[in-house]
């Protein structure tokens, strides 16, 4: 559904309220996508899997936003999740932009982190940022599910991702507003849907462990061992 063009011409705070009023219909329908998200990240998360997600401005902040409510907690006490917010790793961030380009500031950090069993979701009111771009290819040559928060589509950000929640609005700060909105929304099914991924997720010591540094070196006789 298509938000009605707002009627504007009233106060600072009246035309935003119009435009934010705008959006809220369209946005109503992200209710079932937002649902089935907090489900699949729900499993993800309690089989060892991990969110990574990025964004550049304001909707960096609200990247944070979201990984504080995943590690911390929404409302009720759980156990932590794992989700980092790629642009906060500052000393990454610069050495990688310094060294390869600023477009390549989280696609090198997606190719670090990133596991089969990941989710990568990208936050963009533009859904053109070359950084962000760069990094939902990479993703997807990694083999993690990519999702992005953006703005009207079509854009270039939904078109590499698998999947899009885009905000019906031509008001950056009316998107980043409701991308804040979803965030919650979407911890909130992520906490619904954990109790029954936990009591699914395989015993512990059953799969493989995840290592922050893996090298394959060779011994004496030839043989390939494994150093973690």
């Amino acid at each position: 559904m298509t938000a009605p063009k707002p009627a504007v011409g009233g106060t600072v705070l009246e035309d935003h309220l119009t435009h934010l009023a705008a959006a809220l219909l369209p946005f109503r329908q992200s209710e079932q996508l937002l649902a089935r998200w907090g489900g699949e990240l729900a499993h993800r998360l309690a089989g060892g899997g991990r969110l990574l997600v990025a964004g550049n401005g304001g909707s960096a902040a609200e990247a944070q936003h979201l990984t504080a409510e995943l590690v911390g907690k929404l409302r009720d006490d759980r156990e932590p999740l794992s989700a980092i917010a790629l642009h906060a790793e500052t000393s990454a961030l610069t050495a990688i932009g310094n060294d390869y380009g600023y477009p390549e500031i989280f696609a090198r950090q997606v190719r670090a982190h990133g596991r089969p069993d990941d989710i990568l979701l990208l936050l963009s009111t533009s859904g053109a940022s070359a950084n962000l771009l760069a990094a939902a290819q990479a993703g997807r040559e990694v083999g993690l599910r990519c999702w992005a928060f953006t703005g009207p589509t079509p854009n270039p950000l939904a078109d590499l991702c698998h999947e899009t929640l885009a905000i019906d609005s031509p008001e950056a700060q009316v998107v980043q507003e409701l991308h804040l909105v979803a965030t919650h929304v979407l911890c909130e099914y992520v906490d619904r849907a954990l109790p029954a991924a936990l009591a699914t997720r395989p015993a512990a010591g059953s799969g493989p462990v995840r290592a922050g540094v893996e090298v394959v070196l060779g011994d004496d006789t030839g043989r390939e061992v494994q150093a973690r």
